[in-house]
């Protein structure tokens, strides 16, 4: 059932929770493009880590014990300097987005520590499927890729080709995130694939599976370069493998053919 709410609203939150009456919260609403944080830096603030402290404070005052699933991005790490990230990796936030979500990890841990709250939660690097949208760059490539071998466009538009990011398949990722819930104590993983790829590969193994050459059809645009950079991040995964059997099965090659499937059946 969809019931209409405001995520930046306490009395939206609290109506909510009520009506529900809920034994477990996924908390999947945030500003969650990086680049948009930039421009909203109050908003997403507000919106990605405010909303946490008033959900958990919502938590808090009920009777029942409500467990509470909060997803962290990658981009805490920003600028670090380890070439793969674990559990125990020192935050450096690189823009308002990474910062909103140091805030929130920060305030699950806080209220686990001093109010006995169940609030768990996963570190989740880059995470992909066909329900992207196409402001984030793997849904564009897969879109435009498309658009160019039925010849409706020629080029695609493209930014910072060389950043490294360590992709994953979403679907994946929810299942790890119920099985994070079920844990007795509440803990935060690293959820990745653990291998990094360049944009450029992404889009060179899409364009190989349309059968194209892509550096017939690619243009770099400096207008979508990020005003700022963050570190080549990779996710050491060992904790998540061996505590709740996490074993991500869809590599990149996998993971851009269902989303050209899928993509394909638009036309």
């Amino acid at each position: 059932k969809l019931i209409q709410g405001v995520i930046s609203d306490p009395i939206s939150l609290n109506y909510i929770i009520d009506k529900c009456d809920p034994d477990e919260i996924y908390n999947f609403a945030d500003q969650d493009h990086v680049g948009w944080s930039y421009a909203i830096p109050s908003y997403s603030m507000r919106v990605t880590a405010l909303s946490v402290i008033d959900i958990l404070e919502i938590i808090r005052k009920k009777k029942k014990k409500i467990k509470y699933f909060q997803p962290i991005s990658s981009n805490i790490f920003g600028l670090t300097s380890k070439k793969k990230q674990n559990e125990d990796t020192l935050y450096n936030p690189n823009s308002i987005y990474a910062l909103a979500k140091t805030t929130a990890i920060y305030a699950c841990k806080m209220y686990n520590r001093i109010y006995n709250v169940h609030a768990c939660g996963a570190i989740f690097y880059n995470h992909e499927s066909p329900r992207r949208t196409s402001e984030y760059v793997s849904k564009k490539i897969i879109e435009q890729s498309v658009q160019i071998y039925l010849k409706k466009r020629k080029y695609l538009y493209l930014g910072d080709i060389t950043a490294n990011i360590d992709w994953g398949y979403a679907k994946e990722y929810v299942e790890a995130a119920w099985k994070i819930m079920q844990n007795k104590k509440p803990d935060f993983f690293i959820i990745a694939s653990g291998k990094k790829n360049s944009v450029k590969d992404f889009v060179s193994i899409c364009f190989n599976q349309l059968g194209l050459n892509y550096n017939k059809h690619i243009k770099i645009d400096k207008k979508l370069l990020r005003p700022s950079k963050t570190s080549s991040l990779v996710g050491d995964i060992s904790k998540a493998k061996k505590q709740i059997k996490f074993n991500p099965k869809v590599d990149l090659k996998k993971l851009i053919n269902i989303m050209i499937k899928n993509e394909l059946k638009k036309y």
